[in-house]
């Protein structure tokens, strides 16, 4: 190989080398944005997720101190009535297995316990003086209060949410998040709750409980360290410092994070959810540079070989025409015979092509001529018949089907916006509603459910109530799926939709034949926690009473000699 071929091999292989160390650093950056967009999105999802769970485990016990404030027995206990706290204290204790929260307990008006779910343990709640609690300062002025800190028996950090009831006593649930907490850490990223101080009071990482998302003032870190019973609280940072992408760093350990921030149902928290995303890029980054950088030297060497191949076959070109040139006088003759062979050859190939495109034409031909006859049969079959329905004038055939196509679209529709409406939070406000709207409402609701279940209801209800349509499609659904739980497995099973009115109320009747009411269960119908089923908490009676007394109506159980009947009372429009 000459000089000249060798400097410009070298000269060739080092702008490969440098397009390829330039495209793979182009493509490290590319694969580091997009990564990091990706990452940005999973943490929205995590964070959704894991807000979802959170509110999940407050919103399970939120109703129960409202269902225990008309508790008779939390009544007679507060008025010291003999025996009261004892079946009290056995009440709550089964109660708070049942709903899986650690603690419940009752509180006298002068500040100390009189029951508790724990009466049984070794630190029991029952007879502590609470009146230096905010919780229960708060819902003795207010009527409701919440409170996280740490237990002043058990040492636990937990949320305690409290209602006033009647007499001046206060209901308390003790929420303890251990197992929201022990789920964040399986996962991947950590996790923590924040609330409107900027302390952490729930997270994935134990060792920043009650750390500061920022630098408090002191007056304020005392007050929440009092607050919260750890003297901790609020007197150091979270180990976190913010980076210029829009990242955070984990302070001693160079680890990357992205984060999104919401808040959840509990008022003044934050979750914050953190993605790890330093060894993410990394390993992009690492694999998109090395792809892109085998690829350009993978091209640079293919187009450097197809370059050698193209010189080398100029060279026997230059060869090939000088032989050729040296002996045109010898082979002059047998090139003129050839070309002449050649052509009629030619010439051959010519007719036998020309003949296998007339046998093909002809294939093709009597092919498009036998699919198309079925079809062309078809049509003319349906237009001699649509001539004859013109005639006779029966275009309404066709007209009812496309309505009925029209309404079953339509009915799709209305049970996509029921649904969404059904789920959608409780309004307080009171109209004039068409009752024959709540039930179509009620019924669209329930449609997946009532398979094999007779379903009797009036044709058409004209009459008009007072009240909110999801609250009392909310009542009506809750009646007939119990209706509907009771009879399963029944083999007749009906439920009876009635309607009567007078002057200023109507009243809507729900009738099934299953079995009937216990009459242990019958005595105390609308009393929180009475059900006869494994599954229910027996809540569904009384808080569909509570939404019709609300409305001005009432909701009462009828005497029936054939399975249930209970009665929704409202007012007339």
């Amino acid at each position: 190989m000459s000089r000249p071929a060798s400097l410009r091999n070298v000269a060739w292989l080092l702008a490969a080398l440098a397009l390829a160390f330039l495209g793979a650093m182009l493509a490290a950056q590319f694969a580091e944005r997009r990564t990091l967009a990706a990452q940005r999105a999973e943490v929205v999802q995590d964070a959704h997720l894991r807000a979802a769970l959170l509110n999940s485990e407050i919103a399970r016990f939120r109703l129960l101190p409202l269902a225990l404030a008309d508790d008779r027995d939390v009544h007679a206990a507060l008025a010291n009535v003999p025996g009261a706290r004892l079946v009290l204290n056995r009440k709550l204790e089964r109660l708070a297995r049942i709903a899986g929260t650690p603690t419940i307990y009752v509180i006298a008006p002068d500040g100390r316990s009189v029951a508790a779910s724990n009466w049984r343990t070794r630190a029991p709640f029952v007879g502590i003086d609470y009146r230096f609690r905010p919780y229960f300062r708060e819902a003795r002025l207010r009527g409701e209060g919440g409170q996280y800190a740490l237990g002043s028996v058990s040492r636990r950090p937990g949320l305690y949410l409290s209602r006033r009831i009647a007499g001046g006593g206060v209901i308390v649930i003790k929420l303890e998040f251990d197992r929201v907490e022990r789920a964040w850490a399986r996962d991947r990223g950590i996790s923590f709750v924040h609330d409107a101080r900027g302390i952490v009071l729930v997270t994935s990482r134990i060792d920043w409980r009650f750390a500061a998302i920022r630098r408090l003032d002191p007056a304020v870190a005392r007050q929440a360290s009092r607050d919260i019973g750890a003297p901790s609280a609020g007197r150091y940072l979270l180990p976190v410092s913010a980076m210029g992408d829009g990242a955070v760093k984990l302070n001693g350990t160079g680890q990357r994070f992205v984060t999104h921030g919401l808040h959840v149902q509990r008022a003044g928290w934050t979750l914050t959810q953190m993605r790890r995303i330093d060894r993410v890029i990394a390993s992009a980054r690492l694999a998109a540079s090395l792809a892109t950088g085998a690829i350009i030297l993978a091209l640079t060497a293919t187009g450097g070989a197809l370059a050698l191949r193209i010189e080398s076959a100029r060279r026997r070109e230059a060869d090939l025409a000088q032989a050729v040139s040296e002996r045109t006088a010898d082979l002059r003759r047998e090139a003129e015979e050839r070309i002449q062979a050649e052509a009629r050859a030619a010439e051959l190939r010519e007719s036998l092509q020309q003949a296998n495109r007339l046998a093909s034409l002809g294939q093709i031909t009597a092919s498009v001529a036998h699919e198309t006859a079925q079809p062309i049969t078809a049509i003319r079959t349906y237009a001699q018949t649509s001539g004859l329905l013109l005639d006779r004038g029966r275009m309404e055939d066709v007209r009812s089907n496309l309505a009925t196509i029209a309404r079953l679209a339509d009915r799709i529709g209305v049970m996509t916006q029921h649904l969404r409406g059904f789920s959608r939070k409780q309004t307080k406000s009171l109209h004039p509603v068409p009752l024959n709207a709540v039930i179509e409402g009620a019924m669209l609701i329930l449609q997946p459910q009532m398979r094999g279940v007779a379903i009797a209801r009036p044709s058409v209800v004209s009459a008009m109530v007072i009240g909110d349509k999801v609250r009392l499609e909310q009542v009506l659904v809750n009646l007939v799926q119990n209706a509907l739980q009771a009879m399963m497995g029944e083999p007749a099973a009906r439920v009876v939709l009635s309607v009567a009115q007078d002057d200023t109320h109507v009243c809507l009747s729900v009738q099934d034949n299953g079995p009937g009411i216990a009459p242990e269960v019958l005595e105390r119908l609308f009393t929180p926690f009475n059900t006869n089923r494994e599954a229910g908490l027996g809540l569904g009676l009384v808080i569909a009473q509570d939404i019709m007394t609300d409305l001005g109506g009432w909701l009462r159980h009828r005497p029936s000699t054939i399975g249930a009947c209970f009665e929704i009372g409202m007012r007339r429009a």
